[in-house]
């Protein structure tokens, strides 16, 4: 897979050089391209932003060199993505469906935002990583990165731990635990040494049911429950 990210500041995505993300890359997994967007400009000074028609404070980036730099970059059908606060909410649905698409171009905005005929023009989707604003699309495109990035074969050294992962099953994951067995007067459960996996298994079910209730109890409404389980969540929920 490769993505190819359009940004003013390019040096904002060194994350990229280190971990699982640098190993991908050198490996073949993955191919990641940082584009910088000045590159597309015909003014003098590099400028790619122009005060809203309509008035308003701040700045708003110019269809032009966003247009221009994706379509060079952009190969048959890749899939356009602008990072923005308005867009569509990123989870982890669709980081299992981005990981499927062999090109993604993300454009990185900035200010007040990107002249909306430019994402009319590219067919882009814009997409949010949560409710909540950024100076700019860059640490977002990172996240998007990252997350897609781990649902693409060979790229986890244990496949396994996705299925265990916040999210994979509709619940957040369970508590875990390593030595040493006590840490200052802190004992793990004692279903976590005793050797029998299949009541290890169950712990760790209760455990992620227990933390989706008390932490993300939206999660539940969607979640493959069993009828005990939800027994057990409406029993919590009286109190």
């Amino acid at each position: 897979m490769r993505f190819d990210i359009v940004t003013i500041f390019p040096e904002a995505f060194s994350n990229l050089e280190v971990g699982l993300l640098a190993r991908a890359r050198e490996s073949g997994i993955l191919e990641v391209v940082v584009h910088d967007l000045r590159e597309w400009t015909d003014d003098p000074h590099r400028k790619v932003d122009d005060e809203p028609f309509g008035g308003g404070p701040g700045m708003v980036m110019t269809a032009g060199p966003i247009v221009d730099a994706v379509s060079a970059v952009k190969k048959n059908e890749a899939k356009v993505v602008v990072m923005s606060a308005a867009g569509r909410r990123f989870n982890d649905t669709m980081a299992t469906a981005l990981a499927s698409e062999s090109q993604m171009v993300l454009v990185c905005g900035r200010y007040e935002g990107i002249d909306q005929r430019a994402i009319d023009v590219l067919g882009a989707e814009e997409v949010s990583i949560g409710d909540f604003v950024l100076t700019g699309g860059e640490t977002a495109a990172a996240v998007i990165v990252e997350a897609v990035s781990r649902r693409l074969p060979g790229y986890m050294g244990n496949e396994g731990s996705l299925s265990e992962e916040s999210f994979t099953k509709g619940l957040l994951e369970y508590p875990q635990y390593t030595r040493p067995a006590d840490f200052r007067g802190h004992k793990i459960p004692e279903v976590l040494v005793e050797g029998d996996h299949a009541k290890v298994a169950a712990w760790r079910r209760q455990a992620a049911l227990r933390r989706t209730f008390e932490r993300r109890s939206d999660l539940l409404q969607d979640a493959d429950l069993t009828d005990e389980e939800r027994e057990i969540i409406a029993g919590w929920a009286e109190g």
